[in-house]
């Protein structure tokens, strides 16, 4: 599989996403424990870190659908809550898929996602299905326009939810752990799309388990461990030369890791050429 090449690009000083001292509780349970992470425009930050680690949590609380106990998030250097009348409008900003499709099943594909821009960003019917048959073609969907979702693969369900969340022209999209629900022979056909997303410059924050993708992908890795973020760098760095004694436990237990992270050499991954910003 050949690795994604982009061409190296300095990343905005200001951050498109920034999540500072972020904590959240469910019950007495601390499961965000201060998190600082932020996002400069087209890049690609992966998170990993085992089940239970507050990847998910993470990612809900950034799209603004949990609450947080403390901290704080900004979008485009301006500051959002859970609780602000703005957050419908800031959401918009931001595309989340999940594991589950969560398609409406009483909808065709191309209804699914045209849906989104009508109800969301008051586009007419017919403008709202020009993009969605757009995002749908580029997916490589086009063909699967008319169909419902219960005649489709799980792969392309999938798809058909990036489309989707897509859909509104976010300025971020996060994933959480999207392949994890997926047969292994379907799970290649989603990670390709996430690749030409990564190539086309979409800034991504991507919770998953597959690390051999993330190694070829990311600008950035962070490893999460109970809620905290134990240790960030480049591929390079994460997998081939973690500082913290739990980032190395985590990786030596994954051992679909060893052989990218070996691999791995400065100058040698991802390096994507960056549409103009419309």
């Amino acid at each position: 599989m050949a690795t994604v090449k982009r061409s190296a690009r300095t990343l905005k000083v200001a951050p498109v996403l920034a999540l500072k001292g972020l904590k959240k509780r469910y019950g007495g349970k601390l499961v965000l424990d201060g998190i600082n992470l932020s996002l400069a425009e087209h890049e690609v930050v992966c998170l990993i870190g085992a089940s239970g680690s507050g990847k998910s949590t993470l990612l809900r609380c950034a799209d603004l659908l949990e609450p947080i106990d403390a901290g704080q998030i900004s979008l485009e250097s301006e500051r959002v809550a859970f609780e602000d009348r703005s957050a419908d409008a800031t959401r918009r900003k931001l595309g989340i898929v999940f594991q589950g499709f969560n398609l409406f099943p009483h909808l065709t594909v191309l209804e699914n996602v045209a849906l989104a821009p009508r109800v969301a960003l008051g586009l007419t019917q017919v403008a709202a299905e020009r993009r969605a048959k757009e995002l749908l073609k580029s997916l490589g969907l086009a063909e699967k326009a008319r169909e419902y979702p219960d005649r489709l693969s799980g792969g392309q369900q999938q798809r058909v939810a990036i489309a989707r969340a897509l859909a509104t022209e976010p300025k971020v999209l996060l994933l959480d752990e999207i392949t994890s629900a997926l047969d292994p022979v379907l799970v290649a056909e989603v990670l390709e799309t996430l690749r030409s997303l990564a190539l086309s410059g979409m800034t991504m924050l991507i919770a998953t388990h597959e690390m051999a993708f993330a190694a070829d992908v990311a600008d950035r890795i962070c490893y999460l461990e109970d809620g905290r973020l134990i240790e960030e760098g480049t591929p390079q760095k994460i997998f081939g030369a973690p500082r913290d004694p739990r980032t190395k436990e985590f990786l030596r237990r994954v051992r679909s890791i060893s052989a990218p992270g070996a691999k791995l050499r400065a100058g040698s991954r991802v390096k994507r050429t960056v549409r103009a910003k419309r």
